[in-house]
């Protein structure tokens, strides 16, 4: 009975519990892949644009971006993104005479993990846009739709249903991802589970309620996933 009370103590949202600790945790870990996510997005939808654009030299350095991306572990990339873009920036500041800057620990996770995110979205994206009937596009440029009409109209809805799949698990991906900021020092959930477990010497006690806090939002993000599937594929004829 002790055990458990203790436990429960140390697990307290008000200090000298540690409960408050892992849930700013975790809500520093759902911004952080939030913006990671919607930046990687917008990275990999004009990466899927610009490989599908016919134009080559874009096209292979796109090619190249996603393939090194896709093959690197994100820790090293992570790591070598941080540290060499921050040095590089400092150079440049420096070659125009002005002082250092220290990059910050939340805008440097949420670019990081957003580059690498853009080029898995770039794949899904490409793969959903191509999934769309040429027929449809054909239809859209007889009726005098322009580019950006037709991207708008007939793209967008079209690439939606055939993306989410790919979306659900890119964000799935990237919650985990987020676990790996802890090495520029910026606190998350799983920085903060080990920060409680080396101060009560409890290791398996947060790290098991830190696993326990991934778990709400793997559940709740996929009932949200499923709905949001539910939605966009509304009328359409169900898979077997």
């Amino acid at each position: 009975m002790s055990s458990s009370s203790s436990i429960l103590d140390m697990l307290s949202i008000s200090p000298p519990g540690w409960g408050g600790v892992l849930i700013t945790g975790a809500f520093a870990t759902l911004f952080i892949s939030f913006g990671a996510y919607l930046f990687g997005m917008v990275l990999g939808l004009f990466g899927a644009l610009g490989k599908l654009s016919g134009f080559a030299p874009l096209q292979y350095a796109l090619n190249v971006y996603t393939t090194i991306v896709r093959a690197v572990p994100e820790l090293i990339l992570i790591v070598s993104l941080y540290y060499a873009g921050t040095d590089g920036l400092n150079r440049i500041l420096a070659m125009a005479d002005l002082g250092p800057v220290e990059v910050n620990g939340l805008v440097a996770a949420i670019a990081v993990l957003g580059f690498v995110q853009g080029a898995y979205m770039t794949e899904v994206l490409r793969g959903a846009i191509l999934a769309i009937p040429v027929g449809q596009l054909e239809a859209a440029k007889a009726f005098g739709m322009r580019p950006g009409l037709r991207f708008r109209r007939i793209v967008l809805p079209a690439l939606i249903p055939n993306a989410l799949p790919g979306f659900a698990n890119l964000w799935m991906s990237v919650i985990k991802d987020s676990a790996l900021i802890a090495v520029v020092g910026y606190q998350e959930l799983a920085l903060a589970a080990r920060v409680a477990a080396s101060n009560t010497k409890q290791y398996m006690v947060f790290f098991l309620a830190a696993a326990a806090l991934y778990l709400v939002i793997t559940i709740l993000s996929n009932l949200l996933f499923s709905a949001l599937e539910a939605y966009f594929r509304r009328g359409q004829r169900p898979v077997a």
